[in-house]
């Protein structure tokens, strides 16, 4: 993520011991241009600074009338005489001794505690001459972890001291801590009083009110963390609320973090799940795929890696094109879609001045309503991915008339065994323009003695499909246009193996084969064969049915963060140990149910239904004192834990999808002294009241923090901030999405238009604004 400056060691000090990151870190080359200093120097040398317990960065006197506050220190550019230089170097040479004896102290303390030698206690370092090229992201946190715990790389913004020295990683995420809260842009104490004046205002100087306010007032000004910085900021109790002074006391720095977002272009459509994203970790490239990738004559994309991924046989029934998807995917649809008369009308005046309807050739299979779909169970054999129903999967090609429209002359249909059911040359009643050969496969010459039209093709598919029918295909919408027919049982390959940026988009049937069935299709100059596209297209379905929903989709290539540390072996571990020592296990201690969810990969889940409860679950879980899910206490690597009680009475969790979690979060507010209505009036904690749950939480964090063993990680992160006006907009567009499905836009009760999407993509930006605090007990 960052460059590094060389560090250039006093000659009466000893060389510092730091591994391999830290040693890259320390190189600068000498041509490299002078950056900006950051808020994290504390002096004009170069050091590095080290976060520990009781951590913070040894300081210079501040001189008086001077204010090394400032986020960033000016470089220094007056010119020096001679004696002033010799006079600067002393003072410096001697603070830097100085500090080196007080770091030597405090590891040694801190070395005596976890049995280890001082030069070999962990800790994680940050140099203030790091040049770092982009926000740090919560993923960049989860990469952080796998280093220390794991198989990770190292991290370029941080180097990790003594990493194998580090017995756990505690991971708390606290929602409703806000970077406004230590700039001051969000108060959390009462607004200050004003000055005192007398007659015609004038101010009473000299006054013991005055002087109690004019030093409030001197004392109020906060950190600055610049929108437009990615460095850590480092924290000054002097500069901060009383209710959040205590983070100084364990963190030497505020770390800007963003949450990771997907987007089209500059518009942000989506904001991941900061706890999906901090518990899900991306899959290590195996041998074959670092060697493909490194071979420049590989064309496509490299193999799905399926090395540790576990199935889930899925009925094909779950892929079936919803509604939704069908509109979003710009299909005609099938009038049994619409269950009213009213709704039934108005998609049939869309489709005539479309010129889709049956005046125009089109024609619908014999579907009078959903339900006539639905096979008994008595008819669906035991473990059958087709659940009764008969699969067809068809693939067309096509040829541009004089008017560029696409116009059908060749249809291949096969069946869920591969059979070829239909194969047909057709002949188009319009006079063809482009051949399209080298897509199409088809020549002048094929068509010549054809005499099948579009006519016969629709009777014959009319006479094969029935209700029961599923119809696959890629990008099957186009061949539905080609065909002009409608049906309401459809699965496309396009869109059950999802595109990374969403509809429209979509992967080519060619770039799926090779990826997913290391198949090349497609080849050559003499166009497609439809009957290879066809079966290409079936087995990219069989699979996903083999291997389950997430196949074939962004997660594919992810895994739970517990099963990949399930893998690897603890340092100094014997091999014939059982594997619950043996190997990395991990814990979620976290409110409600957390087996529900990503709790349920790791070895102890712990529900709470309180911050009070977190605390002692974490507690448990560090000191070995917590159940696993086999029965017996158990010794864990890494907790995630969240508190919940401070985004609860700022009323942004209001999102509970389960009636025992909405119980114990009804029972917390009304403990907290909030109300449901409270929520729904939109009544916001602010000023002092703010504050004092600012403090209970930061309470909590301390106590935690405390609770540790020596050589623990800990890392505090926010999340996001804010994400009530972005959950009010998604509801918004998916109330449109399902009132546009089946009226008319004149009846719609909300309209979504441009203006709302950059809306949403404006409060997507906002909210993934977080802060991060890292640090070695």
């Amino acid at each position: 993520m960052g460059k590094r400056k060389r560090h250039y060691q006093n000659a009466d000090e000893p060389a510092p011991k730091f591994g391999l990151a830290a040693a890259l870190a320390h190189l600068r080359k000498p041509e490299l241009p002078y950056e900006k200093p950051t808020d994290t120097a504390e002096d004009d040398d170069e050091g590095w600074i080290t976060v520990g317990k009781g951590g913070r960065p040894l300081k210079k006197q501040k001189k008086e009338g001077s204010d090394h506050h400032s986020s960033h220190h000016p470089r220094r550019t007056e010119v020096e005489s001679p004696k002033q230089k010799q006079k600067r170097d002393l003072g410096e040479h001697s603070e830097r001794k100085h500090s080196s004896k007080d770091h030597s102290n405090r590891y040694s303390k801190k070395a005596n505690k976890c049995g280890k030698d001082e030069n070999q206690y962990p800790s994680i370092d940050h140099s203030h001459n790091t040049r770092l090229q982009s926000h740090l992201k919560i993923t960049d946190l989860q990469s952080l972890i796998l280093y220390i715990l794991a198989d990770g790389f190292g991290p370029q913004w941080v180097a990790v001291r003594h990493r194998s020295s580090i017995r756990q990683v505690v991971v708390l995420m606290v929602p409703g801590l806000e970077q406004g809260m230590f700039t001051g842009r969000i108060a959390l104490e009462s607004p200050q009083p004003s000055l005192p004046t007398g007659e015609a205002g004038i101010l009473i100087n000299n006054s013991p009110a005055t002087n109690a306010i004019k030093e409030q007032q001197s004392t109020s000004k906060r950190l600055e963390i610049s929108p437009d910085d990615y460095y850590p900021v480092s924290l000054r109790p002097q500069r901060m609320p009383e209710s959040l002074k205590p983070f100084a006391d364990i963190f030497p720095h505020v770390w800007p973090i963003r949450a990771v977002a997907e987007s089209h272009g500059t518009q942000i459509f989506r904001v991941l799940s900061p706890m999906h994203t901090m518990l899900t970790s991306q899959m290590p490239k195996t041998k074959e795929e670092r060697q493909i990738r490194k071979n420049s004559g590989h064309k496509g994309p490299v193999p799905q890696n399926s090395k540790n991924w576990e199935n889930k046989r899925t009925s094909i029934t779950e892929y079936l094109a919803d509604l939704l998807a069908q509109k979003e995917n710009e299909y005609v649809v099938h009038p049994a879609w619409y269950t009213t008369q009213e709704a039934k009308e108005a998609a049939h005046r869309q489709r005539k001045e479309a010129k889709q309807a049956s005046e125009d050739g089109w024609v619908d299979t014999n579907v009078t309503n959903l339900e006539d779909g639905t096979v008994p169970d008595n008819e669906i054999e035991q473990g059958s991915v087709t659940a009764g129903r008969d699969i067809l999967v068809i693939d067309c090609e096509m040829c541009k008339s004089e008017d560029d429209v696409l116009v059908l002359t060749r249809i291949s249909m096969l069946d869920w065994d591969g059979k070829v059911v239909l194969d047909e040359l057709v002949k188009p009643d319009v006079p063809i323009k482009d051949y399209l050969t080298q897509f199409s496969g088809i020549t002048e010459a094929m068509l010549k003695d054809v005499t099948t039209s579009l006519s016969d093709i629709q009777k014959r598919l009319l006479e094969i499909i029935t209700p029961r029918t599923i119809l696959l295909g890629h990008s099957l919408n186009s061949d539905f246009n080609a065909l002009k027919l409608t049906h309401p049982y459809i699965v496309d390959s396009g869109i059950i193996y999802p595109h990374p940026r969403g509809p429209p988009y979509k992967q080519s049937l060619k770039w799926l084969a090779q990826r997913y069935l290391s198949l090349e299709i497609q080849k050559g100059t003499k166009g497609h064969d439809s009957v290879q596209d066809a079966r290409a297209c079936l087995d990219l379905v069989k699979q996903k049915c083999e291997r389950g929903p997430r196949w074939g989709t962004s997660e594919a290539n992810s895994e739970s963060i517990f099963k990949r540390l399930g893998r690897v072996s603890r340092p100094n571990t014997h091999k014939s140990s059982s594997d619950g020592e043996r190997y990395r296990t991990g814990a979620v201690v976290d409110w409600g149910d957390p087996t529900r969810g990503h709790g349920g990969q790791a070895r102890v889940a712990i529900g709470c239904k309180s911050d009070q409860d977190v605390v002692e679950g974490i507690e448990a879980a560090v000191k070995g004192r917590a159940t696993g899910n086999d029965g017996a206490t158990t010794k864990v690597d890494f907790i995630w834990a969240r508190l919940r009680e401070l985004e609860l009475v700022r009323g942004w969790w209001d999102d509970a999808k389960t009636a025992d979690v909405e119980e114990i979060r009804t029972k917390a507010l009304e403990r907290l002294g909030r109300t449901s209505s409270d929520l729904e009036d939109g009544t916001e904690v602010t000023g002092s009241e703010l504050g004092d749950a600012v403090a209970r939480t930061v309470d909590y964090i301390v106590k935690v923090f405390e609770s540790l063993p020596p050589c623990t990680a800990f890392i505090v992160y926010s999340g996001t901030s804010d994400p009530r006006e972005v959950r009010r907009l998604q509801n918004m567009r998916h109330q449109y999405q399902r009132e546009f499905a089946t009226k008319n836009w004149d009846n719609l009760s909300v309209k979504w238009t441009d203006t709302e999407n950059q809306a949403l993509s404006q409060a997507c930006k906002a909210i993934r604004e977080g802060v991060g605090f890292i640090v070695v007990k």
